[in-house]
């Protein structure tokens, strides 16, 4: 096991990875940029560097700072948390040639995995059923020959990308090429990869994904589904487990496919497969993310398996000490997302408590919330022995957390969770339309 790892991100996540290693008695390393210097991880890490200006690119987005951040500390390995560096084959490369171990899968993993069109394909013979798309775009022009081909609608979307960035619905071809054009440049800011791909648009549809973990002796263990089709502008704002919309039928269906894909494509780690669920009942496999997800707090809360640690374990070659038979899915979860609507300074936090309540945030009275970052705050999750128990266990944390100085989304999402359609679990991905 690992003495020391530096923690290659910001924010909750920061702190969150913090926490896992402290109680794995691993030493911390944070970075920060300029604009995080009196930021929660900061205080919370055992030691930290300062590794740019406020701009990611600048700071969190810049490998050798990071790389030499964790020689000069004498770091092992490298946690990218979610966002960033987190799916960089590139930097993962930089991390073994400089003796640090990537904590996520490997650089050849990454690239292979890269190709969405070639992972398709090994979906496909392993049972999934794979939306129609392309490899990597080279031109728009390419783009929209792809576009006539497929049949509109179609989505473009940033190879390298996640957390909604860099997707650009297209209705008609003359959309295609200011979408293309914004897609690349989303991809290239957010995560310094600019290729994107296309592929058919399913509407509508619920955005089902599988959790799934695996370690270097083969052994695959999928921890659920998770619903997320409560989005804006791709943005998630509420994820439940298990889903709604998916039976017990479907779900043994789904993780069994889902664990043979895994195994046949040798991966190892943390992982999530994304599906589209169509209205006649089908899963549509979209992609694979690499990481951990923003959301993977509702899996853990569900299953009682810290997905963290077990990143960390397997990472180090630590085989899973349990298997599929042994995960258990018991009652229900559900995350609303925390945004700030506006940046400021925290003057007033209250979080929430009771039993199986959990705020994952990196906010502390009296800290200025910056612009430079995403919006997340905090991730409020619940978990309960129905889902009915589970939405009411909600709505009394959401009215209980306060956050005063920081303009938020909590107001927004007391409504959300309150709309009959959330309740009654009859939602999909046109939720959010109109509002």
């Amino acid at each position: 096991m690992f003495s020391k790892i530096l923690i290659a991100n910001r924010g909750e996540i920061a702190v969150r990875v913090i926490r896992a290693c402290k109680e794995m008695g691993i030493a911390t390393v944070a970075i920060y940029s300029q604009a995080d210097q009196d930021a929660l991880h900061v205080a919370l890490a055992d030691e930290s560097y300062c590794v740019g200006g406020a701009s990611p690119a600048d700071s969190y987005l810049n490998e050798e700072r990071v790389i030499s951040a964790a020689l000069v500390s004498g770091a092992q390995a490298i946690h990218p948390g979610y966002g960033f560096l987190s799916e960089n084959a590139h930097f993962a490369a930089l991390c073994r040639k400089n003796g640090l171990v990537f904590i996520g899968p490997t650089p050849e993993s990454m690239e292979q995995l890269s190709d969405k069109a070639k992972l398709k394909e090994v979906m496909g013979e392993n049972g999934l059923a794979v939306i129609p798309g392309t490899q990597v775009l080279a031109s728009a022009q390419e783009a929209l020959a792809a576009g006539a081909k497929i049949g509109y609608p179609v989505m473009l979307k940033a190879s390298a990308g996640g957390g909604g960035r860099g997707i650009r619905l297209v209705t008609a071809p003359n959309e295609m090429a200011q979408a293309y054009a914004l897609a690349v440049a989303e991809g290239e800011a957010s995560f310094g990869d600019g290729s994107v791909y296309m592929e058919k648009y399913v509407h509508p549809a619920r955005h089902i994904e599988v959790q799934v973990l695996a370690d270097e002796a083969g052994n695959v263990v999928c921890l659920g589904e998770r619903d997320c089709s409560v989005q804006r502008h791709h943005q998630k704002l509420i994820e439940e487990s298990p889903s709604p919309a998916v039976s017990r039928a479907q779900r043994k269906k789904l993780m069994a496919l889902t664990a043979k894909a895994v195994k046949a494509i040798g991966y190892v780690g943390v992982g999530t497969l994304e599906f589209l669920l169509d209205q006649d009942g089908r899963f549509w496999f979209m992609e694979m993310n690499l990481r951990l997800q923003v959301e993977h707090g509702v899996t853990e809360m569900l299953t009682n398996v810290d997905l963290v640690k077990w990143q960390i374990r397997t990472a180090a070659g630590v085989s899973l000490n349990f298997r599929q038979q042994n995960v258990v899915l018991d009652g229900a979860c559900l995350e609303c997302r925390i945004n700030a609507t506006r940046p400021g300074t925290v003057t007033v936090l209250h979080v929430p408590g009771g039993p199986f309540v959990r705020f994952d945030t990196y906010l502390v009275a009296g800290l200025t919330v910056s612009p430079y970052y995403d919006s997340l705050l905090g991730k409020l999750i619940v978990r309960a022995g129905t889902r009915e128990e589970a939405v009411r266990k909600m709505k009394a944390a959401l009215c209980e957390l306060v956050i005063e100085g920081v303009e938020t989304n909590i107001a927004e999402q007391l409504e959300l969770v309150s709309d009959p359609r959330f309740m009654s679990g009859g939602y999909d991905l046109t939720f959010m339309e109109g509002r």
